[in-house]
């Protein structure tokens, strides 16, 4: 009974363990009409990539799929970059770090979806340009949307086996020889 109640509770200890290791929820913004990812990072200095890191699993790629009402989380404690740019008509990266100080490392550490040509940036796409290290890690648990988790069947013990033992076993070359 013991294993099967620690079996239960492995996803809700995975989850708590996902949830401490990238902080707690430090900034929230409650998605008005109208509201694409890219005018919700520029109005509070959020990068459009942490805006959807942070809501994976909610925010769809396209980011189509806001929900007037809902609340999402927009940063969280050591992985807020606040510091940002709102990306303008012929801006490259080279310009981008030129004019805000920063190493090139540094922005694409903190913008990993720009890609090496830096020819993926879009106008009104939002940058972090902080000179520090502050992006949200990737491939977490989503943020204020977890997903609730449901209990699944328990695998069979070896006496839930034993009782139908042999019921199958003759058609199987060998299985009563072993």
């Amino acid at each position: 009974m013991f294993a099967l109640g620690l079996l239960m509770a492995m996803p809700l200890i995975a989850s708590a363990a996902s949830i401490s290791a990238r902080g707690e929820c430090v900034r929230h913004y409650t998605v008005q009409q109208g509201d694409i990812c890219d005018s919700i990072s520029a109005a509070n200095n959020v990068s459009t990539y942490q805006l959807k890191t942070i809501n994976a699993g909610y925010i769809d790629a396209g980011c189509g799929n806001l929900i007037p009402g809902d609340d999402i989380c927009i940063g969280y404690a050591a992985e807020d970059c606040s510091t940002t740019y709102v990306v303008v008509p012929d801006d490259t990266c080279e310009a981008i770090t030129a004019a805000h100080g920063i190493a090139d490392e540094i922005l694409r550490t903190n913008n990993p979806q720009i890609n090496a040509e830096c020819d993926n940036i879009y106008i009104g796409e939002v940058l972090c340009v902080s000179s520090l290290v502050q992006v949200p890690h990737s491939g977490a648990l989503t943020g204020g949307f977890v997903a609730a988790t449901t209990a699944s069947e328990p695998a069979p013990t070896a006496s839930q086996e034993a009782e139908g033992e042999d019921e199958d076993d003759d058609d199987l070359p060998y299985c009563d020889e072993l």
